[in-house]
C-alpha cells in the first residue's frame, strides 16, 4: 500500500531546475531514507510533500504528488495537509514557551480548548516520543532549557500531537551527540508501527540501521530506489555504488 505516489515531478526555483522527473512510491508504515550528496534535491523533495516549498518565492512544480490517492497540489487545504504530514527539522526548534505549551500548540490551533483533553494529548505525545519520564516534572519549564536531544524529541512530540499520518524528518540527528542520535533512531523505529516516516540523512550508516527503503539522489534525480538492504549490498547503478563505497566525487 502506497502512502505517497510521486509522478513525473519537476521543481523549479525561478529558472533553476532542482528536481527532474522524480517518480517514487512511498510505502505506508515504513521508513524511507533519502540519501545523496549535499544539494542533490533530497530536502527539496521532502518539502514538496507538505508543500513547504510554497513558501519559497518563484517555486514552481509540475507533475503529481498523491497522498492516499489525492493530489496535494490540487484543491487541497494546506493547513489540513500539514496536520496530516508533520515535519521535524535538522536543528531542534522548540518554541520559546513551556514544554506543555509546545506540545499543546498544534491541538490548540486546531480548536481544542478543554484542559483535560490537552493534558491527555500532551502526556500521550510525550510518551510516544519516549520523553515523558524525563519531562513529566518539568512541563511548566521553558523548553529552551532542555538539552539538544531532549529538544528534538520534544519537537517530535509536538509533531505527533496533531495526530499526523506521516512524519517528514530532515536530518533530525545531524546536530546531536551519539547517545541522543541512538535514542532518536530507536524512537523512529518504534513510530513506524503507526506512521509513515521519510527521513533525509547524510549518514549512510543511519540509513542502513533504520530504513526499510532508500532512494539515492544525485543532481536532482533519483538514481536508484529500492529496499535498503538491496541498495547497499547490490546497487544496480554504478553511481550508487561509487557513492556508498566512498569513491564518489
Amino acid at each position: 500500500m502506497y502512502k505517497f505516489q510521486i509522478e513525473n515531478l519537476n521543481l523549479f526555483y525561478g529558472s533553476f531546475q532542482a528536481l527532474f522527473d522524480v517518480d517514487l512510491n512511498i510505502e505506508d508504515r515504513c521508513i524511507t531514507a533519502f540519501i545523496g550528496p549535499s544539494g542533490c534535491g533530497k530536502s527539496t523533495l521532502l518539502k514538496t510533500l507538505n508543500r513547504m516549498n510554497d513558501l519559497v518565492e518563484g517555486c514552481r512544480i509540475t507533475g503529481k504528488v498523491l497522498l492516499d490517492g489525492e493530489d496535494i497540489y490540487y484543491n487541497t487545504d494546506v493547513n489540513l495537509l500539514r496536520k496530516k504530514v508533520g515535519m521535524v527539522f535538522q536543528k531542534p526548534n522548540p518554541f520559546p514557551m513551556s514544554v506543555y505549551d509546545n506540545v499543546a500548540y498544534g491541538p490548540r490551533t486546531h480548536g481544542i480548548r478543554s484542559k483535560a483533553q490537552l493534558d491527555e494529548i500532551v502526556e500521550d505525545s510525550l510518551r510516544r516520543a519516549a520523553i515523558w519520564d524525563e519531562l513529566k516534572d518539568r512541563l511548566r519549564r521553558n523548553a529552551l532549557g532542555l538539552s539538544g536531544g531532549q529538544q528534538q524529541r520534544l519537537c517530535i512530540a509536538r509533531a505527533l500531537a496533531v495526530n499526523p499520518d506521516v512524519l517528514l524528518m530532515d536530518e533530525p540527528t545531524s546536530a546531536l551527540d551519539p547517545i541522543s542520535t541512538t535514542k532518536i533512531e530507536d524512537l523512529v523505529q518504534e513510530l513506524k508501527q503507526d506512521y509513515t516516516i521519510i527521513i533525509v540523512t547524510h549518514n549512510m550508516q543511519q540509513a542502513t540501521r533504520i530504513s526499510d527503503n532508500t532512494a539515492f539522489f544525485l543532481l536532482g534525480k533519483v538514481i536508484e530506489y529500492g529496499p535498503t538492504e538491496n541498495l547497499f549490498s547490490m546497487p544496480r547503478d554504478k553511481r550508487t555504488e561509487d557513492y556508498i563505497t566512498g569513491r564518489f566525487g
